[in-house]
């Protein structure tokens, strides 16, 4: 039971402090995107901290869209958030709400506030009430706005909802204190009237709730115990806890809904920001949100990345209260250890050129049974044919080949895996002096990569039978930012990599391939983890991702 105390974290121990103390009862948490975007990696922090603590203590997880600003959300975001959270496995049952659900009972609150002299109505601009709130070491100055009587902020507040009034030219303010230490108290705008069509409300409302009055009040309204959120909400605390508590959902700042901050997830050298990447999707640098080089939720899983790699990155960055950046290289290691043991090793030839077995009768095919993950003997066998004439990589053969170089050359003897020993002969160069043609000879005593007589090999190479070869398309990815020279230029544009993502055309694999679907993840022999694209890959067109190569120096920092 020590190790157990020892081992949780600081938002478990403020969980577990409210539960013993009577604040709530159950815990309730909930994740709140706004469907402006697509997720990213950090989100799924959020997603699975959120969803983990409801787990943990037997509670209830929300799942809830913060849409209380229509210019930018799109019903598109919002299907691609919810498949998102459903592919991490965050299970909200029956549980999706929307702020905009709520919108009747935020009005009739902010009525509430108006009634008890707690909000009033400002003809302030924007800029005005800028100029008006004062700095971080000056307090801000009265609003003149703000001495109307309790009658005439009601009448205009529903002369704002009914649209009697432009857009931009009066706003709801809560009254607090303009000389707070906290700007955000210093009367922050609730209701500003804006006539923008809704995607779930359409054209029914004409002013829409801030997003500092609205969230508090939908945590309220859904019984939610616990508001996890970064950071930079923590000066919004006060705020949240005068809104809930004005408004009559909670006594104290004690009381549930309680906000907790923690720090966001930071990775290094990668584009989060909607912004860049809304710019790159229309410049056509990527091809949508997806594209496997972004880290939004989408793309990882376009990628080959899967929900169980992600939530043991998460797991392993933990949850403090400071911010920092973790290496991208740890997720890559996350991906490499979840697929080591999952994933068929499968033979393919990448940059192929042709071998000739010469002494190999003509027309004869033989079928060889291959492990398929010698690590994991519970994935079986496959038969795997071989014919006289092979594909192999390009790298695996040279001319005149330096020292330490095992594998096949001018009168070398290798390893054909799984299959038999070969000895190079001869080979062919077209006009431009590349190679075209191997021709080998082979030990048909040698079957299953050993011979009667004992002698050994240094080099083992994979290949595909060219008779059965399925040919296919490879991409290889890299960071779609220069790593050496960061993310952002002086000028703050991107640092592009024009070298992110590699297209090989003529690539083979073997035919046991043929008929994978979307999302099926295979290790493609000393080449890397590689996953079929979900978007371009059709079933006579297969197209691969490569998800991450198969080693790395990256190392955990508790190793």
């Amino acid at each position: 039971m020590e190790n157990e105390a020892v081992s949780r974290n600081f938002i478990e121990q403020m969980i577990e402090k409210d539960l013993a103390e009577g604040h709530c009862k159950t815990v309730k948490t909930r994740f709140p995107p706004e469907p402006n975007g697509y997720l990213h990696i950090g989100h799924a922090k959020s997603i699975l901290l959120n969803y983990g603590l409801a787990q943990k203590y037997g509670g209830q997880f929300n799942f809830r869209f913060d849409d209380t600003n229509p210019t930018k959300e799109d019903t598109e975001f919002v299907e691609s958030i919810k498949a998102d959270v459903q592919w991490l496995g965050a299970d909200w049952e029956d549980r999706l709400f929307f702020a905009s659900d709520y919108f009747e009972e935020m009005y009739e609150a902010a009525v509430g506030l108006i009634r008890k002299g707690k909000a009033y109505v400002s003809d302030l601009s924007a800029e005005e009430i800028r100029q008006y709130r004062g700095t971080l070491t000056e307090p801000g100055r009265e609003d003149p706005y703000a001495s109307r009587s309790v009658e005439e902020n009601l009448a205009l507040f529903e002369g704002m909802k009914n649209g009697e009034f432009a857009d931009g030219s009066k706003v709801l303010r809560a009254r607090i204190d303009m000389a707070s230490s906290n700007i955000n108290m210093r009367d922050p705008v609730l209701y500003r009237v804006a006539r923008m069509t809704h995607h779930n409300t359409g054209d029914r409302w004409c002013i829409y709730p801030m997003y500092d009055f609205a969230h508090p009040l939908e945590d309220a309204i859904e019984g939610i115990t616990h508001s996890i959120c970064t950071l930079e909400f923590e000066d919004h605390r006060p705020l949240y806890d005068w809104v809930v508590i004005e408004t009559g959902y909670k006594n104290t700042p004690e009381d549930a809904p309680r906000q907790i901050e923690f720090a966001k997830l930071y990775l290094t050298n990668v584009v989060t920001g909607k912004r860049y990447i809304k710019k790159l999707v229309e410049e056509g640098i990527v091809d949508g949100w997806d594209d496997p080089r972004l880290v939004s939720i989408a793309a990882l899983k376009r990628r080959g990345f899967t929900p169980e790699s992600i939530r043991n990155f998460v797991e392993l960055c933990g949850v403090s209260k400071s911010n920092s950046s973790v290496d991208y290289a740890m997720l890559e290691y996350c991906i490499r250890e979840d697929l080591k043991m999952k994933c068929p090793r499968m033979m393919a030839a990448l940059d192929p050129v042709k071998v000739v077995i010469d002494n190999y009768p003509e027309g004869q095919v033989e079928y060889l049974e291959v492990p398929n993950n010698l690590e994991n003997p519970e994935l079986g066998s496959r038969q795997v044919p071989f014919s006289r004439e092979l594909y192999i990589d390009r790298e695996d053969f040279m001319e005149v080949p330096p020292r330490k170089y095992f594998r096949l050359f001018p009168g070398n003897e290798v390893r054909l895996m799984n299959a038999y020993f070969v000895t190079c002969v001869s080979f062919q160069k077209d006009e431009e002096g590349n190679i075209t043609e191997i021709h080998c000879t082979y030990d048909p005593a040698s079957k299953g990569g050993n011979s009667p007589d004992g002698r050994k090999v240094k080099g083992t190479i994979h290949w595909v039978s060219a008779a059965h070869a399925l040919p296919v398309e490879v991409r290889l990815y890299e960071n779609i930012v220069d790593e050496e020279r960061g993310v952002y230029n002086e000028d703050g544009s991107l640092n592009l990599n024009p070298n992110s993502r590699t297209i090989l055309k003529n690539c083979f694999v073997e035919p046991n391939l043929a008929g994978a679907k979307a999302y099926d993840s295979f290790q493609f022999v000393r080449q890397g983890f590689f996953c079929v694209d979900a978007r371009d890959s059709a079933e006579d067109a297969l197209v691969f991702n490569r998800i991450v190569s198969l080693k790395s120096s990256y190392k955990l920092p508790n190793q």
